[in-house]
């Protein structure tokens, strides 16, 4: 073994189409990937448990337990990146899926270089903004470094794709944040084909951040444009 497999970026495959996980499996090796796979649910559960990945990637339809149930259960006790699988491609699907936590969707069937450019759009989201480390907003203190974010000493528990948002946020409070900008900055859910995933995304950060939306003390509704982080713009 080399240097070189310290430094793989570490997958787990949750799908009972074993076939398509020996593909994927190849396939990311190539992109520098080490890659594990569960045909069973709770198999892939016990694998997450005793080994976190870098990143999961899910199947809606398994034996069992579903890919949204299995969801639930990762986001009990991780915030660790999620790209979800389905053979449908239906809308409802995808609703549930970022409304549980996934940070992507991607129907089936697909190119492996698509997921592949997926799943590394998805992990750029934690590395690009490195370069600044600490952010503090009023009460808020966020740290891409650690990939956490903090609230009136509270530490919240969000998604890749939540703590991306609620960064956009932080470094432009008071400032609207047009849905077409949102959509720009927050790489790897299909956006084009499904225009409610930026209100998914806010309803989710909303709950997370405890923010009634019918009267928002963080983030407000901009009719027709947008939404603004108005909670530590106090003059």
């Amino acid at each position: 073994m080399n240097d070189k497999s310290t430094t793989l970026t570490r997958v787990l495959i949750i799908d009972d189409d074993e076939k398509l996980s020996t593909l994927l499996t190849d396939f990311l090796d190539g992109f520098g990937m080490s890659v594990k796979s569960a045909a069973h649910p709770e198999i892939g559960l016990q694998m997450l448990r005793n080994d976190p990945p870098d990143l999961v990637i899910l199947d809606v339809m398994l034996p069992g337990m579903d890919g949204f149930t299995v969801c639930r259960k990762v986001r009990e006790t991780s915030s660790l990146p999620i790209i979800m699988l389905t053979a449908r491609g239906d809308l409802t699907d995808r609703v549930v899926g970022l409304e549980i936590g996934a940070d992507d969707y991607l129907a089936k069937p697909f190119e492996p270089r698509e997921l592949v450019a997926r799943i590394q759009a998805v992990l750029r989201r934690g590395e690009h903004q490195l370069e600044k480390e600490t952010l503090q907003v009023g009460g808020l203190v966020m740290n891409w470094s650690t990939r956490t974010a903090v609230l009136d000493g509270k530490t919240l528990d969000l998604t890749t794709a939540e703590f991306d948002l609620l960064g956009l946020f932080a470094k432009a409070p008071g400032r609207v944040l047009s849905r077409d900008y949102i959509m720009s900055q927050t790489k790897g859910v299909d956006w084009a084909t499904f225009d409610r995933s930026v209100d998914v995304l806010i309803s989710r950060l909303r709950l997370k951040l405890g923010d009634n939306p019918r009267q928002p003390n963080l983030i407000r509704t901009v009719r027709g444009v947008g939404y603004s982080f108005i909670g530590f713009n106090h003059d």
